[in-house]
């Protein structure tokens, strides 16, 4: 698959209305294959991604992280990402490969795979002492009005959000979203136009399948035709930062006696990375080293 995935932030109403939208085709496509997800996961992941690229970007240093969590009652159970300002994307679904059958509607079920029940975390870390963390209820499991809620009630900003996958037989076909925000100065004839344009607008996912561009996009949901381009070619990408020296780090949290208990019961360790698959083997005797540096307070 060709990468075409791109993310364009546009002004509207003369600075009033901002808007990012996104292709994430092949982010998608990406984790999918690299986690090989069923349909429904498929589908569930990529709203979540695709909404982390859009608000990754926002962020303004490379060592800055966006962290979201959906905790639902449903049976593919949690979903992390993990995004930093690039945006370099990676994340994981606790049950990847669970399916349930269509909805009402005979399209994949993603409210009733995620669950309406349980919750969303929001966690920024942006170089202060503490990092925000922002929860708020799941209200359907959709992940959009999930996070349109979340704006709304966490961050007290009008927002408008739509997300959307197509899957077909061979993977993902289309992937993308919109993120819309009103400006304090946004008026009440704006604010109905955008009303009416979103009203009759087709999802997402079916604009990005009938080849209509960002800005035709950005266009169309806004209702206006004079949209500015304000950063344009941001490219999201799949990519995971793990290694042997994380993994090391990780060991010593556990302390010497569970590390012990294993050296005495293994001849090595495997751990994988939940993000990227990647295993790490470490053997009794790294271990035994590890252990070392714990009584001797040594790195």
């Amino acid at each position: 698959m060709e990468n075409n995935d791109r993310i364009i932030k546009f002004l509207a109403y003369n600075g009033k209305v901002s808007i990012i939208c996104a292709n994430t085709t092949y982010l998608v496509e990406s984790a999918r294959n690299l986690h090989d997800f069923s349909p429904v996961v498929t589908a569930a992941f990529g709203r979540v991604i695709t909404i982390a690229s859009m608000m990754a970007i926002n962020m303004k240093d490379l060592d800055n992280n966006l962290t979201i969590q959906v905790k639902g009652d449903g049976p593919i159970g949690n979903i992390v990402v993990s995004a930093n300002c690039f945006p370099k994307l990676k994340g994981y679904v606790q049950n990847p490969t669970v399916d349930i059958p269509l909805n009402k509607d005979g399209k994949l079920d993603v409210s009733g795979a995620v669950g309406k029940s349980g919750f969303l975390n929001i966690i920024k870390d942006l170089g202060l002492k503490e990092p925000y963390i922002g929860m708020v209820p799941l209200i359907s499991g959709e992940i959009a009005q999930d996070f349109t809620n979340y704006f709304a009630t966490s961050e007290q900003t009008p927002t408008v959000v739509s997300l959307g996958v197509l899957v077909n037989k061979d993977g993902v076909s289309k992937s993308g979203g919109y993120l819309l925000n009103l400006m304090p100065d946004a008026t009440e004839s704006e604010i109905k136009k955008i009303e009416e344009s979103i009203k009759n607008i087709e999802p997402i996912s079916k604009m990005l399948d009938n080849n209509m561009s960002l800005e035709e996009i950005a266009k169309r949901v806004t209702g206006d035709e004079n949209v500015k381009i304000i950063e344009e070619n941001i490219i999201p990408v799949y990519e995971c930062d793990c290694s042997k020296e994380r993994f090391k780090r990780g060991l010593t949290t556990l302390g010497k006696e569970e590390l012990e208990d294993m050296v005495s019961k293994e001849e090595k360790i495997e751990t994988v990375c939940h993000f990227c698959n990647k295993k790490y083997e470490f053997t009794k005797e790294e271990l035994k080293q590890i252990i070392d540096s714990l009584e001797y307070g040594k790195d």
